[in-house]
């Protein structure tokens, strides 16, 4: 019998199985989890017709609804990238009295239930709240408004953006700015020319993943935001009062066209990841 291996070669030993096994699960789980559903979800609106998907999300309550939800969830994922900068840097540059702690309280929305959140926030920024009283006394009302949305979004993505920096700015490393310093560059040109470039892939992922996230979120805007219709109403809100309804395919309608623009938005941003990542590797 021939050996397909050179003489002198080892053979090669992998941790996991094969390709093809390997790949089989893969594709079944993510087909159990990802793809089966999401195909259910669009046959399911697909049984109104074309002309009656458009009717059941052809109304101003539903575009307002997908207004504030994407509109709220880019605010929030773009202050976190300057918030979620700060934090990253201070607890990978500096050892501070209290460093771990931080660190550890950065993952709490991940253990967090939503709900929870929801309420804490209400309670605080409230008209009457510990914080929202003096808010409201200054001329700023934030419980029960678009800016209390995102409050809450900013709590839930803030986690994304930190954890994808933290790797970036561990392995990036003191040696570049200190080079830049000794050739004579500024701080800020330091920053903007040599720090920003190279962490630009990473926020960018962590804004995709923060936007992702907050998208959908149900639990920590729910009763924060008041549910006003035309002005608070979020989309998974208005999904959940279909179904509640018993309008299954009209809740199905909403949701695929929640599914469409946030795939078309991460299609985007993933784009732009790339590109960024073959030019710094080029």
């Amino acid at each position: 019998m021939t050996s397909r291996l050179s003489p002198g070669r080892p053979a090669r030993r992998h941790i996991l199985p094969g390709l093809n096994l390997t790949l089989g699960y893969a594709v079944l789980y993510l087909s159990v989890i990802v793809l089966i559903p999401l195909a259910a979800l669009v046959l399911k609106a697909a049984g109104l017709g074309l002309d009656g998907f458009w009717a059941a999300i052809n109304t101003p309550r539903v575009w307002s609804a997908l207004r504030v939800s994407f509109l709220t969830a880019l605010a929030a994922s773009l202050v976190n990238l300057p918030i979620g900068l700060v934090i990253a840097w201070t607890l990978t540059r500096y050892r501070v009295p209290g460093r771990r702690v931080v660190d550890a309280l950065i993952d709490l929305p991940f253990a967090l239930p939503t709900a929870v959140a929801g309420i804490t926030l209400t309670t605080l920024l409230s008209p009457n709240g510990w914080l929202g009283g003096p808010l409201l006394e200054a001329g700023l009302r934030v419980a029960y408004t678009p800016l209390g949305i995102i409050v809450a979004l900013i709590f839930i993505g803030l986690p994304f953006v930190v954890r994808s920096l933290q790797p970036v700015l561990e392995d990036l490393g003191h040696e570049p700015e200190e080079a830049a310093l000794s050739l004579g560059a500024t701080p800020s040109q330091t920053f903007a020319r040599v720090i920003l470039p190279a962490l630009s892939p990473a926020l960018l992922s962590g804004f995709t993943l923060a936007l992702a996230r907050t998208i959908g979120e149900y639990g920590s805007v729910v009763f924060i935001s008041g549910n006003l219709p035309f002005k608070t109403e979020i989309a998974p809100l208005l999904i959940v009062g279909k179904l509640e309804q018993y309008d299954y395919a009209g809740a199905a309608a909403v949701a695929v066209a929640m599914l469409v623009i946030s795939v078309t938005l991460l299609l985007a941003a993933n784009g732009a990841q790339a590109r960024l990542s073959r030019r710094e590797q080029g």
